[in-house]
């Protein structure tokens, strides 16, 4: 046998005290109770997810030994089987013991697991020898013989999502024999736990190595980012490198440009720019960095507290063994200037070739550099308004700076020239309006459409009608979650202009933002210049997880301040929650609520009439810019 085929042929580790696996609960339980009722898995995930960790820990628990096999394309069914060796057959023959096991039937004949890494670069050939093992537990090797598999046999298989580079599609023959774990990140508490058990360091670097790191998997011009071993690596290079440069004792500014270079040196490596997106890594690090830690600011304090006590504030000054320094004498605080920062929403930039490969336009729109012709792109708005609005959206994020100012300042007197359109002051004294009030005249046609069918119906079944003033109070909800973009920015912008260009002295109205987490860009009753609203909004690029509940709550905050006699939220939004209670609880104190969902799929369009009957109000879909204009006018007419 060659040296390549005798170190491919087997990895055994034998049964170790259990390993500590942070973060994956349930995953880990579904996995043991999958070995224990002898099915064979497939652990599928990014890199750093902890696949491997977690199979060593449940191999440990149950003290069975695992055979480890590294997959890749060179990977051979001899190689994995086992082979004779040349030299054995030629002195004795094809006899058994000319015959060297290979990781499979090592893990056949009794080590138990088998597991395999990277499954989804193991060549087809070679994965169909394992067809019969997992439908039967037995396998025939030619000259050898019938091979038959140890009660404790079991194949745990990991491998990376499909469009990773060098991965395949497994055929369903073999997906078809094996149950499927998905593994994705930890969550941010978990992850600065998983530093700080390897790296031993203290909570400041730990806090800022993970927010660094997570950032780079949402970063829109990244095809993948980094796993948490950036961060490990990250926090032990930071470290040196401090204390290399003169302790902790250097400046603000110094600890940022050596944090810089330790995030260079851990992350550039681990994270895959976008296919057609012309920048360096180390651009879109220098772009998270400014994100995170502003040039000439004091280190950022950690997001929230974790369970595990690391979230200290970051810590200046010497005497602190791995604190970053820190110079907060006569400045602002570091969560104020996050929130004077948070303004701007995710802030994902959009390069000029992305923009050229989404738009067919743009290179007429901008020839070169920095340029911005209007008067091409009046002639793109006059042909297909959605289209040029959709650009104008992401030009207003370009890496080009003079580009991205320009768009900004075009953006902001088109959207409110469109938002104008429609605008209607209301007329008369009083009127009958639905409400959720416990007071009036019940509504029998719309409280059967929102009956749960329990008896007696809950007060917040019950729709009445009353009469009402004139004076109303307005709160616009858009949804900043992961599909707002391009048009769905642009129509968010437009819907906002509409609606605080309709304030009068009978209207008033506040304009939230919301994904996980809920941003006031106008306070209720409160006066703010739509020029100002609108180029806040161009500036939001979709992220994160849609908090619906949170969103109506903050609303009904606002809408409690004012004194009008009806209050409405008017929720921007495909209404499909993926985070918090579900909305329909948190309507309490919400007199109607309509909603505008953008860009619509039949998905979309069932949660949003579903909730707005729940709210006592209407749903209208917006498919393009000009229908901005006459759903706010029915809405607020």
């Amino acid at each position: 046998m060659s040296d390549p085929d005798r170190k491919a042929a087997v990895t055994l580790e034998t049964a170790n005290p259990p390993t500590t696996v942070i973060g994956l609960g349930r995953e880990r339980e579904v996995l043991t109770v999958a070995l224990q009722t002898n099915r064979h898995v497939v652990l599928e995930g990014p890199p750093g997810t902890g696949k491997s960790t977690l199979l060593r820990s449940i191999a440990a628990d149950v003290g069975q030994d695992v055979v480890f096999v590294e997959g890749n394309a060179e990977l051979t069914p001899g190689r994995l089987i086992g082979q004779y060796d040349p030299a054995a057959v030629m002195a004795e023959g094809y006899v058994p013991d000319s015959f060297t096991d290979g990781p499979l039937l090592t893990a056949m004949r009794g080590a138990g697991l088998l597991y395999l890494e990277e499954l989804n670069r193991i060549p087809e050939e070679t994965l169909n020898v394992l067809i019969t093992v997992l439908t039967e537990g037995e396998i025939t090797v030619p000259r050898l013989g019938h091979v038959r598999a140890s009660s404790g046999f079991r194949l745990i298989a990991a491998m990376n999502p499909f469009d990773a580079i060098g991965t395949a599609r497994v055929g369903q023959a073999i997906a078809d024999r094996m149950c499927r774990v998905v593994l994705g990140y930890q969550d941010a508490a978990a992850e600065r736990a998983i530093v700080g058990a390897v790296t031993g360091a203290d909570p400041s670097p730990i806090g800022l190595a993970v927010r660094l790191t997570r950032a780079t998997r949402e970063h829109r011009d990244l095809r993948m980012g980094s796993s948490v071993r950036g961060a490990i690596d990250l926090v032990l290079l930071l470290g040196g490198l401090l204390r290399m440069r003169g302790g902790y004792g250097l400046s603000a500014t110094g600890a940022r440009e050596t944090a810089r270079d330790a995030m260079y040196a851990a992350l550039s490596g681990r994270i895959k720019v976008t296919e057609g997106v012309e920048r360096t890594p180390e651009s879109i690090l220098d772009e998270i960095l400014d994100e995170v830690w502003p040039a000439d600011m004091p280190p950022p304090e950690p997001d929230e507290p974790g369970a595990d006590g690391q979230d200290e504030q970051f810590a200046g000054g010497q005497g602190k063994g791995e604190g970053l320094p820190s110079e907060t004498a006569g400045t602002d605080s570091a969560s104020a200037l996050r929130r004077d920062r948070a303004g701007g929403g995710s802030r994902r930039q959009t390069s000029r070739r992305e923009m050229q490969l989404r738009h067919g336009s743009f290179d007429d729109v901008s020839p070169q550099v920095g340029q911005l012709d209007e008067d091409a792109f009046a002639v793109v708005m006059a042909e297909d308004p959605d289209a040029a609005a959709a650009m104008l959206a992401d030009m207003a994020l370009a890496t080009d700076r003079d580009l991205r100012a320009a768009a900004r300042r075009l953006a902001c007197r088109v959207f409110i020239q469109v938002g104008r359109v429609g605008r209607a002051r209301s007329r008369g004294t009083r009127r009958l309006v639905h409400n959720r009030r416990s007071d009036g005249d019940l509504d029998l046609d719309r409280t059967l459409d929102r009956w749960t069918g329990s008896w007696p119906p809950a007060s917040e079944d019950l729709v009445t009608r009353t009469w009402t003033g004139h004076r109303r109070g307005v709160c616009l909800l858009v949804d900043s979650s992961g599909s707002m973009n391009g048009l769905a920015v642009a129509i968010a912008a437009v819907a906002a202009a509409g609606v605080v260009l309709a304030a009068d002295e009978k209207l008033e109205t506040s304009v939230l933002t919301f994904a996980a987490e809920v941003e006031v860009l106008q306070r209720q009753g409160q006066t703010r210049a739509a020029e100002d609203l609108v180029g806040q909004l161009v500036a939001l690029r979709g992220h994160g997880v849609t908090d619906l509940a949170a969103a109506l709550r903050g609303a009904r905050r606002q809408l409690l301040s004012t004194s009008a006699d009806e209050r409405i939220v008017i929720l921007l939004s495909d209404c499909l929650h993926t985070a918090g209670d579900a909305p329909e609880a948190a309507l309490a104190g919400i007199d109607r609520l309509h909603v505008l969902y953008p860009l619509p799929t039949p998905e979309a369009e069932s949660a949003a009439r579903a909730l707005a009957a729940r709210g006592g109000g209407t749903a209208l879909p917006v498919r393009t810019l000009t229908d901005v204009g006459p759903a706010l006018t029915r809405l607020l007419g």
